[in-house]
C-alpha cells in the first residue's frame, strides 16, 4: 500500500516538474494537465451549442439590466443635429467641431453653423505629414531601430487625434461651412488614402535620412522636404478636394431660414466671426489616469497635429473632480469634448453604457477583476473614442446618476444618435475632458500651469481618439 502511494506521488511530481518544455512551450504532459481541468459538463455542452450559432453578447446580456431606459436629465444643453464620421477615425474632429458650433449657437441664440470636417481634415493630414518628415530629419543621425525613429516610421500618418489638434488647426487655417466644402468618399472612408500616403511618407523618410547621413546642408534638406510635401498636397487634393480659399455665406436659423445677408469670407475671417478669439489658452484638458499622481500636469511628447503646435498637455485628476468640472460647464449650457473606452459594456442597440450590461464572467465561469489602473497598464483599456458631453442627471445631493453624449455615428444609432452612460460606467471608462477655464478653480488652474512631466506617446493610455 505504501509502495503504491509513493509511486503515485513520484509520478505526479514528475508530471508537474516535466510539464512544460525547457523553453517554456506546451509539452504533451502539460497539455494533458490542461485538458484534465476542462472536463465538459452538461452546461458547457449546452453553452457550446448556443455559442456556435449566436454572438457572445447575445448570450452574455444581463436581462435584469435590459429594461426601459430612463431618458430624463436634470441638466441638459440644447440639442443639435447629429453628425456621422462614417468609416473614418475622425471622432476627435467631429466632437471638437460639435463643441465649437454649440458655442456659436449659444452665443447668437438664433443662428446655427455646421463646420466642414473635410476642410480641416485636409490640413490635418498635410500637417501630420510634415510632422513625420521633420521628425525623421530631427532624428536622422540616430539608428533606424531607435525607439523615436521607429515611432515616426510606424505612425507616419493617422486620422485620429485630440482637441488640441482642432485648436491648432482651426487657429492656423480657419474654418468653413459644410455646404462650402462637403465630405468626399475618401474623407468618409480614410483607410485606403491613408495607407497610400503612409507608404509614400516612409519612402520619403528614407530619402531624408540618407541626406542627413551624407551631411547635406539644412537648406537642401528643407527644399527636398518641401517638394515631398508638394506631392502629399497633390494626393490630398485629388482625394479630399483642394481647400476652399474664399466663399460667400449667409447664416441661417435651425429651420434653414437665412437671417443675415450673404457675405464674403475667407476661412480665417469665418473662424474669427464664428469662434472669436484664440482657442489655445482658453481651455484645459483634464484626464483620469489612476496609475499616475493626481494634481500633476503631464505632456505627451510628439503627440500633436502640427509640428510647431501644442503637444497634448493634461492635468491628472480624480474622477470626482472631473465630474464637478463637467457639471459646472453643463449647468451653464456648455457642451464639452470628452473621450472614453466606448466599446466596454456597450449595448449598441439601446445606446447604453453600464458596467452590468453583459455578464461575461458567468458565461465563461471565471472572473474579471482588474481595476482601472491595471486595465490601462496592460493595454486592456484606454481612450478609444471622443464624443460630445451634453447632459447629466443629478440626485437630490447633486451627485451624478447618469450622463449623455452626442456621438458621431449618425442619428439612427442608439438614442437618436446619442449615448447614455451610468455614473458607475463613466467612472471606469471615461478618460479625457476639455473644459473652458472659466469653470476651473484657481487651484486647479495653478496645478495645470506647473512644469509638466514628459511622457512618451507609446504609453498605453495615449492612443489617439478615433
Amino acid at each position: 500500500m505504501k509502495r503504491n502511494m509513493m509511486m503515485s506521488l513520484l509520478l505526479a511530481t514528475t508530471l508537474v516538474a516535466g510539464a512544460q518544455t525547457k523553453n517554456g512551450g506546451i509539452s504533451p504532459e502539460m497539455l494533458q494537465q490542461i485538458k484534465q481541468q476542462n472536463t465538459p459538463t452538461a452546461s458547457d455542452r449546452a453553452l457550446r451549442n448556443a455559442l456556435a450559432a449566436n454572438a457572445i453578447d447575445n448570450l452574455a446580456k444581463n436581462q435584469q439590466n435590459a429594461g426601459a431606459l430612463d431618458t430624463y436629465f436634470s441638466v441638459e444643453t440644447k440639442k443639435q443635429s447629429i453628425t456621422d464620421q462614417q468609416s473614418s477615425g475622425r471622432c476627435w474632429m467631429f466632437s471638437g467641431l460639435n463643441v465649437l458650433r454649440a458655442n456659436f449657437a449659444k452665443r447668437t441664440d438664433s443662428l446655427t453653423v455646421s463646420y466642414s470636417q473635410d476642410y480641416l481634415f485636409f490640413w490635418d493630414q498635410l500637417e501630420k505629414a510634415n510632422l513625420m518628415l521633420q521628425g525623421v530629419i530631427d532624428t536622422g543621425k540616430k539608428p533606424i531601430d531607435d525607439q523615436r525613429v521607429q515611432f515616426f516610421f510606424h505612425y507616419p500618418l493617422n486620422d485620429g487625434g485630440t482637441f488640441c489638434g482642432v485648436a491648432d488647426l482651426a487657429e492656423k487655417y480657419g474654418l468653413v461651412p459644410t455646404e462650402v466644402q462637403p465630405e468626399t468618399y475618401s474623407a468618409d472612408n480614410t483607410s485606403k488614402m491613408s495607407n497610400i500616403i503612409k507608404s509614400k511618407l516612409r519612402e520619403f523618410g528614407l530619402q531624408l535620412r540618407k541626406m542627413v547621413a551624407e551631411g547635406k546642408k539644412a537648406k537642401d534638406i528643407e527644399k527636398r522636404k518641401t517638394q515631398m510635401l508638394g506631392e502629399v498636397y497633390h494626393m490630398l487634393a485629388i482625394t479630399l478636394g483642394e481647400p476652399v480659399k474664399e466663399f460667400t455665406y449667409a447664416f441661417k436659423n435651425k429651420d434653414g431660414k437665412a437671417l443675415t445677408p450673404a457675405k464674403k469670407y475667407t476661412p480665417k475671417t469665418f473662424y474669427e466671426e464664428t469662434v472669436g478669439g484664440e482657442l489655445n489658452g482658453s481651455f484645459i484638458m483634464v484626464m483620469n489616469d489612476p496609475r499616475r499622481e493626481y494634481y500633476k500636469t503631464y505632456e505627451v511628447e510628439y503627440d500633436r497635429h502640427v509640428y510647431d503646435g501644442h503637444n497634448w498637455k493634461y492635468l491628472n485628476l480624480p474622477m470626482q473632480d472631473i465630474e464637478q468640472l463637467a457639471i459646472a460647464s453643463l449647468k451653464n449650457g456648455r457642451k464639452m469634448y470628452s473621450s472614453y473606452d466606448v466599446g466596454q459594456q456597450l449595448d449598441r442597440k439601446r445606446g447604453y453604457c453600464d458596467t452590468e450590461n453583459f455578464d461575461y464572467a458567468s458565461l465563461f465561469n471565471t472572473t474579471f477583476n482588474m481595476n482601472k489602473a491595471e486595465r490601462i497598464s496592460t493595454f486592456d483599456s484606454g481612450s478609444t473614442h471622443a464624443m460630445t458631453l451634453t447632459a447629466v442627471d443629478l440626485d437630490a445631493e447633486g451627485n451624478p446618476l447618469k450622463w449623455k453624449v452626442e456621438n458621431s455615428w449618425g442619428s439612427s444609432w442608439g438614442q437618436q444618435g446619442c449615448l447614455i452612460m451610468t455614473a458607475r460606467w463613466f467612472r471606469e471608462y471615461m478618460f479625457r475632458l476639455v473644459v473652458d477655464k472659466k469653470y476651473v478653480s484657481e487651484k486647479l488652474l495653478k496645478d495645470f500651469e506647473q512644469k509638466p512631466v514628459m511622457v512618451m506617446p507609446e504609453d498605453p493610455l495615449f492612443l489617439l481618439d478615433e
